[in-house]
């Protein structure tokens, strides 16, 4: 099959044309200061990937509260404060050419109890996870869900000031819009909570004041779970409800994932094992996003997890299920991937797994190892293929504190 297809432009709703079909999906980078505030290591980091070839770069977790912090290292942009340094970032993403969006995430319970000990949520449920990573969160009362709406459109409006061409609404993953979706994490009865469509209402809020925020002219997307993988939790039913109600609210893009930190399939490790035939056509959710163009034929698609060969990705986009492919852990690893993949240099990346060997270790351990990656970078250095996971495991846990390795910390995502 030829993989031409890939370096076609696409023109999005909004007017914004992306150079090819290839994206670096968001990677949560971890190279925040103690303000968490964007850092020379951080624009480094994206210099890098400037050159990388994808037409798209987003950013990972960018959080909309200084109290609701996912991850150590996260950035946080709550008001302008931050200005000149997002736009020196910004400026790094897009110098040679590549549109580059901003992911706005709010973590609602997933917060390490070592960064809150009463994180919040639609309502008081925690993790489903042992180990007590996780504190037991807090319901939100109505004025701080709509403090948080106000929030995340504040901080689109900031980030598109400084230059970054777009936002990503991030719905995905078990974040808090993820919990207010999930009839799992939410069990409210007031009008955030008891049926699919007020359960949806939250994100949809959101979207409606980003985009009055933004403008009509400026990217605005949305990664949505296509499932929760967990018994009870959100169906690909549902998701595709929202999908519905998400195209009529015109967004420009949806990235398709899936999972939570319970149930990791966004890496791949989802609670019930992959079918075979997923695994051969590389992308986990490609049979999800094929749902999605049915229902609705006009909204934008793309599709992360799994990519790991030209012609897979080429024969997702061939086929029309999607329209751009999102590329994750193979760019900590490979930071100018797309750019051989779409020149014919390689076929594929050479990313495999990275374990320990220890079941309890392994999601933890690899995730980490791609970490130590994304700061090598940052550091002006290269990544460091033949390091051991243990190594990268140790150096990670030494810089953040991180008491518990049970399951992933970090938003990998491809």
């Amino acid at each position: 099959m030829t993989t031409s297809t890939l370096t076609e432009p696409f023109t999005l709703p909004c007017g914004v044309t992306l150079p090819n079909r290839i994206a670096k999906s968001a990677l949560s980078e971890g190279l925040g200061d103690k303000r968490n505030s964007p850092t020379p290591r951080l624009r480094r980091l994206y210099e890098r990937w400037s050159t990388s070839g994808a037409g798209l770069l987003i950013t990972g977790n960018v959080m909309v509260d200084h109290r609701a912090i996912g991850e150590p290292g996260n950035v946080v942009v709550a008001d302008d404060s931050d200005s000149t340094l997002l736009s020196q970032w910004a400026a790094a993403a897009t110098a040679s050419g590549a549109h580059a969006w901003v992911q706005i995430n709010h973590p609602g319970r997933q917060v390490p109890r070592t960064l809150s000990s009463q994180p919040v949520a639609p309502s008081a449920i925690g993790v489903d996870l042992p180990g007590g990573t996780f504190a037991t969160p807090r319901a939100l009362e109505h004025h701080e869900i709509a403090d948080i709406v106000r929030r995340f459109a504040a901080t689109a409006k900031t980030v598109v000031a400084a230059g970054f061409s777009g936002v990503q609404i991030h719905a995905a993953h078990g974040y808090l819009i993820s919990q207010f979706l999930s009839p799992l994490s939410n069990h409210r009865t007031d009008d955030w909570g008891g049926t699919p469509e007020k359960r949806r209402r939250f994100l949809l809020e959101i979207v409606r004041e980003v985009r009055a925020a933004i403008g009509d002219d400026v990217l605005l997307a949305v990664k949505l779970n296509s499932a929760d993988f967990q018994r009870g939790g959100m169906t690909e039913d549902e998701s595709l409800g929202v999908v519905l109600d998400l195209a009529d609210a015109g967004i420009d893009l949806l990235e398709i994932s899936g999972g939570t930190y319970e149930s990791a399939a966004m890496m791949g490790l989802p609670s019930e094992p992959v079918k075979e035939s997923t695994r051969h056509r590389e992308a986990y959710f490609l049979e999800y996003a094929e749902k999605v163009r049915v229902a609705a034929p006009s909204l934008p698609l793309m599709l992360t997890g799994g990519f790991r060969t030209a012609e897979g990705m080429a024969s997702a986009v061939t086929s029309g299920a999607v329209d751009v492919v999102g590329l994750g852990r193979p760019l900590a690893l490979e930071p100018d991937l797309p750019a051989r993949l779409l020149s014919g240099a390689v076929a594929a990346s050479d990313v495999r797994p990275r374990t320990l060997g220890i079941r309890k270790l392994d999601s933890a351990a690899e995730l980490m190892w791609y970490t130590i990656q994304l700061w090598r970078m940052g550091d002006g250095k290269d990544p460091a293929p033949h390091r051991h996971p243990l190594r990268n495991l140790l150096q990670y846990v030494a810089t953040t504190g991180v008491q518990s390795l049970r399951r992933p910390k970090r938003g990998f995502s491809g």
